[in-house]
């Protein structure tokens, strides 16, 4: 593993990102800036953690720690998607495929965190 690119927690982190901002920029205007923007920022601050976190990977409590962070962002953004599906739902076409991208995603890091946990070596 040469760089945090090689990551598959980071691809699909990036590539749910990309989604999930192009929804909320189809909420109302009003709703861009308060519910639309925390969704935009805790699927941001996934992806961004991990880097973060790979950043600090000589120390291994610390890519722990960015690593968690980026799984809870994860969490955070299925809260946000479930609130946009039930207050908004023209918004994002089915909700139900997002959120379980975000599962998966949430699955994969979980996973990954336990694999640093119990083989990184700094």
């Amino acid at each position: 593993m040469k760089s945090y690119k090689d990551l598959d927690v980071y691809n699909l982190g990036l590539e749910l990102f990309y989604l999930s901002h192009a929804c909320t920029l189809k909420l109302p205007k009003y709703e861009m800036y308060e519910l639309g923007s925390q969704l935009r920022r805790s699927a941001d601050s996934v992806t961004t953690n991990i880097v973060e976190g790979y950043g600090r990977k000589r120390y291994k409590a610390d890519f722990i720690k960015f690593l968690t962070y980026s799984w809870a962002s994860c969490l955070e953004s299925v809260f946000h998607i479930e609130k946009i599906a039930q207050l908004y739902p023209e918004v994002i076409e089915d909700p139900n495929v997002l959120i379980s991208r975000y599962n998966e995603l949430s699955a994969k890091i979980f996973n990954f965190i336990k694999y640093v946990e119990e083989n990184w070596k700094t």
